[in-house]
């Protein structure tokens, strides 16, 4: 991809746009910020560095777990030919909706549901990210990924995750690297984290 162009994109990106409580006034801080729902808007930097990792192309057909505010939905789509974004939350999944299609997006289809499971209808994806953190790789995702593909995805315990980018070889070989540490909200279902009672 063009990393300037991407950067240049990301900077005119007004996410302000996309938080629509009182945490809007506190758009232009690198800090996530509640979107409701116990969900957070991820940090700018944070959102620009996944992106850049993820490396999208024109032809990317893009899976993306966790739509939240679409914000990062939206640089998604910019540099991708398709992008496929699953949000378990109703209420979030039409505002980002909304909000997208005011902006003018024709390449994004929306799907409220279970995004661990991914999206076997649509697969394989050249790139897959996801927003939530898991206690350890879906399958589901990693068969759903096309060989050539990467994804990149939060991994670990609720205090902090290793920020994983995996890529499938064309042997559909994999190989994977932590390429930071982070802390997201909790992938739901059974991806999650398990032994809640012990990190209270």
């Amino acid at each position: 991809m063009d990393y300037q162009e991407l950067s240049d994109f990301f900077v005119h990106l007004d996410r302000s746009y996309f938080i629509d409580n009182e945490m809007k006034e506190f758009a232009d801080r690198d800090q996530p910020l509640s979107i409701g729902y116990e969900q957070t808007i991820s940090q700018p930097s944070l959102v620009l560095e996944m992106t850049q990792i993820l490396a999208p192309e024109k032809n990317s057909c893009v899976l993306e777990i966790g739509t939240g505010s679409g914000y990062q939905t939206a640089l998604l789509a910019r540099f991708s030919k398709m992008v496929y974004t699953i949000e378990r939350i109703p209420e979030l999944s039409e505002t980002a909706q909304k909000r997208l299609n005011n902006l003018g997006y024709k390449n994004i289809v929306y799907k409220i549901g279970d995004g661990s499971e991914g999206w076997a209808e649509f697969a394989p994806f050249n790139r897959i990210i996801v927003t939530a953190a898991a206690e350890r790789i879906p399958k589901e995702l990693i068969d759903q990924l096309a060989r050539g593909g990467k994804m990149i995805i939060p991994v670990g315990p609720p205090e902090l995750q290793e920020l994983k980018l995996i890529c499938k070889d064309d042997d559909g070989q994999l190989r994977q690297q932590t390429v930071d540490l982070v802390r997201f909200v909790e992938m739901k279902g059974k991806y999650g984290w398990k032994n809640k009672a012990a990190v209270k």
